[in-house]
């Protein structure tokens, strides 16, 4: 198999360039679901939007693709998942990778967002809203990717201040 050579490189960006008003998608990637979350124009408050099941490459791309065009999305987010004493793991890697291929394919800046414990903190948000554990399985990766977006629009306020 031939491997492309690509001119364009790859730049995750810093928060001096997040755009200041309009959506933010964020991304809670996981080995099976893709968790999505959005906020609104203010960028004040995240929602879950929906989970997706991850499958290949390019049929994740376009839904992705579609969930940007759907809000209007002028970044994206996608949650860092270090380990618990700080470190990097194999899913850290598995973001990273997926941050650089989302920067190689859509045409907005791509921020990354420590998310550690957030599938934790959004299993227990459920618990606490008495959603039955099986609509929870559903639910937790978007929930976790709302809270992913809600830290980084904290971080993004906090640098702007």
């Amino acid at each position: 198999m031939q491997r492309k050579e690509t001119t364009k490189t790859v730049e995750i960006a810093d928060l001096s360039e997040c755009p200041r008003d309009g959506r933010i998608l964020a991304v809670d990637p996981g080995t099976r679901h893709v968790g999505l979350a959005a906020s609104d124009e203010t960028q004040t408050i995240a929602r879950p939007v929906r989970t997706l099941r991850r499958g290949s490459w390019k049929n994740l791309l376009s839904d992705i693709k579609e969930s940007v065009s759907e809000f209007d999305a002028k970044a994206l987010v996608v949650g860092l998942p270090y380990a618990f004493d700080g470190g990097e793991s194999e899913m850290s890697t598995e973001a990273r990778d997926l941050a650089r291929k989302l920067a190689l394919s859509i045409e907005l800046p791509i921020f990354m967002q420590d998310e550690r414990v957030s599938s934790y903190e959004a299993k227990s948000r459920l618990w606490q809203r008495k959603v039955p554990l099986e609509r929870t399985k559903e639910l937790v990766d978007a929930e976790a990717a709302a809270i992913i977006l809600s830290d980084f629009l904290d971080r993004l306020n906090s640098a702007n201040t």
